[in-house]
């Protein structure tokens, strides 16, 4: 999963380990034209500190990283990030994150300038990755029940078995689900989701074809409410060719059934578009976080790097699999590890 952004972030630790290595450690006795000075508090050039910087790298053995041992590599790095699918922006902060947390730093001779690049891409990594993180679980617990989620998303993403897939998560923690079909546009919604239900246990609610997605949750909600269910997970209609009409319908489900949460749902191989969808969805019913299928497909990461960042909300789980256990939660350390574990 993500190989071809491992990779990157793997060529871009070798690239400024080589040339800050090759330099050798510092030279206690350079002057300022050798290196940048650092500033003063009254903003001017302070050699004082340069220098004391300088001497303690040699006295230490260790190494300084200067811009020039950035400036190739990050060159190349923003390239590869981009034809990883990761969104521009997200690109620019991780690049200036990575310069902010190297540039200058001494690599202690007992540390490799490996390790001191590796820690500055995790950082990096993790402020983009973890934005608007919260304890899902914990939300889910801490609501008034019936919970109510909606998902939202095109369709052909696998939004449907994502939604079977929660429903087997929250009944293995022992909370009881009931299904409602909102997708009431498209032919064989009702069938493939029942499918789902029959084989999960769990109860249905669906209308005739053509009917009120509204209405269709408002009723799974007064289900749940009347039976002592715990969650209500809602399906809604994707079709992006009619972006006025589904937004129309998402606003109306968010104004009548005020749901509790609403989820994002797209194919982490979908990339950039994966991330533009995202953005389109939250401004027509504010999403409160995303999942993404097909993750164990994605040779990229570009979509799971950008789209929190993005939107500002969360990704909150994985897809990585047709069964219904298929299903990881997105734990932005675990991500950042695994994007940066040695092939070794």
């Amino acid at each position: 999963m993500f190989e071809g952004l491992k990779d990157t972030l793997g060529r871009f630790k070798d690239d400024v380990e080589e040339k800050a290595d090759a330099d050798g450690p510092a030279d206690a006795e350079a002057g300022p034209d050798d290196s940048e000075p650092a500033e003063s508090t009254d903003g001017e050039p302070d050699e004082t500190a340069s220098l004391g910087k300088r001497a303690k790298a040699f006295a230490t053995g260790g190494v300084i990283i200067q811009p020039e041992h950035l400036d190739e590599p990050l060159e190349t790095l923003e390239l590869s990030l981009l034809s990883s699918d990761v969104e521009m922006g997200v690109a620019e902060e991780i690049l200036d994150g990575i310069r902010e947390n190297l540039e200058g730093t001494i690599r202690a001779q007992v540390q490799s300038t490996g390790m001191v690049v590796e820690s500055a891409l995790r950082d990096a990594l993790l402020d983009v990755i973890s934005v608007g993180q919260f304890d899902f679980d914990e939300r889910i617990a801490e609501t008034d029940s019936p919970v109510v989620i909606v998902f939202t998303g095109v369709n052909g993403v696998g939004k449907t078995t994502t939604i079977a897939k929660l429903s087997q998560y929250f009944e293995q923690q022992g909370l009881s689900t009931v299904l409602a079909n909102g997708d009431t546009y498209r032919a064989g919604a009702n069938q493939q989701l029942q499918e789902h239900a029959d084989a999960l246990g769990t109860k249905l609610i669906s209308h005739e074809q053509g009917g009120d997605p509204a209405a269709v949750i408002y009723d799974a909600v007064e289900y749940a409410e009347a039976n002592d269910v715990d969650i209500v997970l809602g399906d809604t209609a994707g079709r992006l060719h009619t972006s006025d009409d589904l937004m129309a319908q998402l606003e109306k489900i968010d104004r009548v059934v005020e749901p509790d949460m609403t989820i994002f749902v797209d194919e982490a191989v979908a990339g950039q578009d994966a991330v533009q969808r995202a953005t389109e969805f939250d401004a027509a019913a504010a999403i409160d976080g995303s999942i993404l299928t097909k993750a164990d497909a994605d040779p990229q990461g570009g979509a799971a790097i950008s789209i929190a960042h993005v939107t500002g909300k969360p990704i909150l789980f994985l897809g990585v699999g047709q069964e219904y256990h298929d299903i990881e939660r997105f734990d932005p350390e675990q991500i950042a590890d695994r994007l940066l574990e040695s092939e070794d």
